[in-house]
């Protein structure tokens, strides 16, 4: 099992997540929230949620949201957020506890990508969607983003004989747009609209003084030896130059896709 896919992982860093890498997604579940229209009655899933960036944004539209994932610690972060409109449970987003058809908006916003069989996730999300509701999932482009993505392309530069740390597979299969439409659709979704959306993370460059808070999570890091990290840190600073910040521009592509308004009739999936 690598890091990514244990739940302790997860647990071990919800906070230092909740507080570097939740400001960062928050633009990106903004972006993805401002492709559909949701209102007071609209319910709302978001799989894999977190420290509850897509879910928190979606309550404040007045919608009833719930938020799953599979790290109690970052279920407890969307808890302790304490909105009336959003409930938090721990849950395999490749096996969904819910019934089907249950939700107008299904969101994953960089969570799907990391599950070990991401292509079940997609097929939960729209299993539990509604007859014409819409699936909406966000993946980084190929490298990464924010702090990954600098730490990844400075390790091809400094240290060009060494691996890098491999992606979770889906973000490699879902990097085309081609090829993340495909998916959608196999996982029985139509008419996906896919659009690719950039920020910078913005890097506190004193925050380089104690660099396992920005890189600690990646073994990208901890796989190098002390001379290779100060190197690395090195670097950094170069690119920094005299600014106090660096700016790192990372792109997302965001989906939106149908549950077919057109599906045969079947018991299992009218709405209450």
């Amino acid at each position: 099992m690598r890091e990514f896919e244990n739940p302790d992982h997860w647990d071990a860093a919800a906070k230092h997540y909740q507080k570097t890498a939740h400001p960062f997604t928050a633009y990106f579940a903004e972006a993805a929230l401002a492709r559909i229209s949701l209102t007071p009655e609209s319910r709302v899933l978001d799989v894999a949620t977190g420290t509850g960036a897509l879910a928190l944004a979606a309550a404040r539209t007045g919608a009833q949201v719930l938020a799953t994932d599979f790290s109690p610690a970052m279920v407890a972060c969307v808890q302790n957020a304490g909105l009336p409109n959003v409930e938090a449970r721990v849950m395999d987003g490749q096996s969904l506890d819910l019934p089907d058809a249950s939700f107008d908006a299904t969101f994953s916003i960089f969570g799907v990508i990391m599950f070990p069989d991401w292509r079940k996730g997609l097929a939960e999300m729209h299993r539990v969607t509604a007859i014409g509701g819409y699936g909406i999932v966000a993946t980084w482009q190929e490298m990464g983003a924010a702090t990954f993505l600098l730490l990844g392309n400075v390790r091809r530069k400094l240290f060009p004989d060494r691996e890098n740390m491999p992606m979770p597979a889906a973000i490699k299969a879902l990097s085309n747009p081609l090829d993340f439409s495909r998916e959608l659709i196999a996982a029985g979704f139509r008419d996906p609209v896919i659009e690719s959306v950039t920020h910078a993370y913005q890097l506190d460059v004193k925050l380089l003084d104690n660099p396992d808070t920005l890189f600690g999570m990646s073994p990208d890091w901890t796989s190098l030896t002390d001379t290779e990290q100060a190197a690395v840190i090195a670097h950094v600073r170069e690119m920094a130059g005299n600014n106090a910040v660096l700016p790192i521009p990372s792109t997302a592509l965001i989906a939106v896709a149908q549950r077919s308004p057109t599906e045969p009739f079947s018991p299992s999936i009218v709405r209450a």
